[in-house]
């Protein structure tokens, strides 16, 4: 599966970040959280400061496009700690926030949905990334 997979790039903040999140006894066996160690095992990883901009970052705010129905969804990429449930916030342990990760506009992902459908997503547009705004702490 691993040979179908995009590219996928972050930055050095969002992988300590991450890493140190994947670290917490309540999600070391977590599948979503086994997903998201994957996804950070075959990244690309880059400063902050030499982020594409084009690049899907945490806290970045994205329009991606169902390619097998043309349904478009704007996400927010978030720590689980900000998926409060306001409608559009993902956070980076669900599935489509773990496949959303470090791609690049552009690029899709087939990614199994909660129904069991397979969702083949487009990443179209990047609203916001934290490191082109220069937020990267954010």
């Amino acid at each position: 599966m691993a040979s179908q997979l995009p590219p996928i790039t972050i930055s050095t903040i969002d992988l300590a970040r991450l890493e140190a999140l994947l670290e917490t006894p309540a999600l070391r066996d977590q599948p979503g959280a086994l997903a998201l160690g994957e996804e950070l095992n075959r990244a690309t990883v880059l400063p902050p400061e030499e982020m594409p901009a084009d690049v899907v970052t945490m806290n970045s705010q994205v329009t991606c496009v169902d390619e097998s129905t043309g349904e478009k969804h704007t996400l927010t990429l978030v720590f689980p700690r900000d998926a409060d449930g306001s409608p559009g916030k993902v956070s980076v342990l669900a599935p489509v926030g773990s496949a959303l990760l470090g791609l690049s506009v552009g690029q899709s992902i087939d990614w199994p949905g909660p129904t069991g459908r397979v969702l083949k997503l487009r990443v179209e547009s990047i609203q916001y990334q934290p490191e082109a705004a220069g937020d990267a702490s954010a």
